[in-house]
């Protein structure tokens, strides 16, 4: 397992996503690794059969994909000051399930996720993405908690 020669960190821009990339890159600073950043779109549901509904599905998912792309640009800025080799990627479909797919196909030595603390229904209604990634991924996976104000 050791060296890390790749950590892998995704992110949804949200405050715990940004305490688990702080994180990662200080593993990545460490162990002198590259750092993988991922954010996952959501699959966008079909549209209603209305004649008269007027959305452009195609449209609106390049925007959110430039939107994520330049994100994650930023962020790798961010940690290109600081040293760290940094690549993005952004992802489609389920976020579990891209994370895990991303982080094999590139063959990450260790996942760093955050944990947004949802219990209770919000967790029944909307899963866990870390809770996933935990079970399906080939490599170690780091939990960091989100931090409570």
């Amino acid at each position: 397992m050791l060296p890390i020669q790749k950590v892998l960190c995704p992110t949804d821009f949200s405050q715990p996503s940004r305490d688990g990339l702080a994180a990662a890159a200080e593993l990545a600073l460490h162990f002198g690794s590259e750092l993988l950043l991922v954010h996952a779109l959501p699959v966008l549901p079909a549209l209603p059969p209305d004649p008269n509904f007027v959305f452009n599905v195609p449209e609106y998912e390049l925007a959110l994909h430039a939107d994520a792309n330049e994100r994650l640009r930023k962020l790798a800025e961010e940690m290109a000051a600081k040293g760290i080799k940094t690549r993005t990627f952004v992802g489609h479909g389920d976020a579990g399930s891209e994370i895990v797919r991303i982080a094999k196909e590139e063959a990450a030595g260790l996942v760093v996720i955050a944990t947004h603390g949802a219990t209770g229904w919000r967790h029944v209604v909307f899963g866990s993405v870390a809770e996933k990634v935990v079970r399906l991924a080939h490599c170690p996976v780091l939990t960091v908690r989100a931090t409570s104000n």
